[in-house]
């Protein structure tokens, strides 16, 4: 999912790929499932539990509360653009462990945070809703060219169900920008993703892909200033985690750009199944002084 472009990122968004942890079931067919399409869509590690724990973990997540996710950026600056609301919707918290841990610490309440470029919240996909803007952005070529998802919008959709209904290591979320919807992200845990197979993973490893729908909201270092705001808004909510990843397609080069601009520093090339990719790294330790 800059050289403080965001053509870095659509470009790039479209590098910060997908691949995420968001993948379906092992058990599933990957192509209906739109896997391999992408950064690294491998099927998420497969982990067995109990089935005592399974059952368990069924029973709370369908009594689980939905949660609102309020973006009241628009009332405070006025800033509508004619957009379908926004901060009224709803959506499911992300999925809860047996244990009731949820393992991205509640992504869906992370609320707004204020930028520089203005009022930025992550908001829950619902796939009802926001199906036809993310598809649409989807096809857009400089996109497709990195995340592989264009076509109908079934493919997106196979793209976006099993994170929705898999068990919180990926989460998607609409970028809403003041009040209005102008990104798409995938926050996932790193740690329990096919990509720990690929570099020394630590424990509560988060990754961050990108994709910056518009056109006019690309090139003009919008990218980087999210993607910074972004991984520490990671850093800040997840105490557990001491980095943010990422893994952009090398040949995507205005997507490195920006996460070198974002704070990230290059660690790697990373030999995945579908790419190339430049290993990024954004550290607690080095947030202050990058």
């Amino acid at each position: 999912m800059s050289p403080t472009d965001a053509s870095t990122d659509a470009v790039s968004a479209a590098s910060t790929d997908v691949g995420t942890g968001a993948c379906p079931d092992a058990g599933e067919d990957s192509a209906a499932q739109g896997i391999g399409r992408g950064s690294d869509n491998e099927d998420t590690l497969n982990l067995r539990l109990p089935d005592e724990l399974v059952l368990l973990f069924e029973e709370e997540r369908s009594g689980a509360d939905t949660a609102t996710a309020t973006v009241d950026a628009a009332a405070r600056h006025g800033h509508g653009h004619g957009q379908r609301s926004w901060s009224d919707s709803t959506a499911p918290r992300a999925s809860r462990t047996p244990g009731g841990d949820d393992l991205l610490d509640g992504v869906a309440d992370w609320g707004p945070i204020v930028t520089p470029a203005g009022v930025f919240q992550l908001v829950p996909v619902s796939v009802e809703r926001d199906l036809d803007l993310i598809c649409r952005w989807m096809n857009d070529p400089a996109v497709a060219a990195f995340w592989e998802l264009a076509g109908p919008q079934n493919v997106t959709e196979y793209h976006l169900r099993p994170q929705l209904a898999g068990d919180g290591r990926s989460f998607p979320c609409l970028g809403v920008l003041d009040g209005s919807p102008m990104s798409y992200w995938e926050i996932y845990r790193a740690d329990l993703d096919p990509l720990a197979r690929h570099y020394p993973v630590r424990p509560h490893d988060t990754g961050i892909h990108l994709l910056i729908g518009a056109v006019t909201d690309r090139g003009r270092g919008l990218g980087s200033t999210l993607l910074r705001a972004v991984a520490d808004l990671v850093l800040d909510r997840r105490p557990a985690c001491a980095r943010v990843i990422a893994e952009p397609d090398l040949r995507n080069i205005p997507s490195v750009t920006a996460f070198l601009s974002a704070g990230f520093r290059f660690s790697a090339e990373v030999d995945l199944p579908a790419k190339r990719a430049a290993l990024m790294i954004r550290e607690r330790s080095l947030r202050d002084l990058l």
